[in-house]
């Protein structure tokens, strides 16, 4: 077994590094760490943190090919955040115009959770603690 100690971070390549960048500020809410555009790749990679924790790096890079979302591929599934309160986040949701799925039940842990998409159409789930 490996010695792992915890996941360093999530990578992100976006179409439209703009609206992207606004979507994991604005919207969801996390922290810009650092912002470098890296000229001989034509990329921009913006390094966010939650809560003080290092987690995504989201990159731009020229005419990526889209990602098959649905119906779903094999490789990452989604990015998925916890939350305290389900409902209070589908109305903040709600209130920038924003329209997630159904809040459903985990069969298994019995925890409410629903799912929006990223400009990009990578699944975004919100899961209650």
């Amino acid at each position: 077994m490996l010695p792992l100690t915890r996941v360093h971070h999530i990578a992100i390549i976006c179409r439209d590094y703009a609206r992207s960048k606004a979507f994991y500020t604005e919207v969801l809410g996390l922290q810009i760490v650092r912002e470098v555009y890296r000229a001989e790749r034509d990329s921009y990679k913006l390094d966010l943190s939650l809560n003080g924790v290092y987690i995504i790096e989201l990159f731009s890079f020229p005419d990526p090919p889209a990602r098959p979302s649905r119906p779903e591929a094999a490789g990452l599934r989604h990015l998925a955040f916890e939350v305290e309160d389900i409902f209070t986040v589908v109305e903040g949701l709600k209130g920038m115009g924003i329209e997630a799925e159904p809040v459903r039940i985990d069969a298994f842990t019995g925890k409410s959770f629903t799912f929006i998409a990223d400009p990009d159409d990578l699944p975004v789930e919100f899961y209650q603690r």
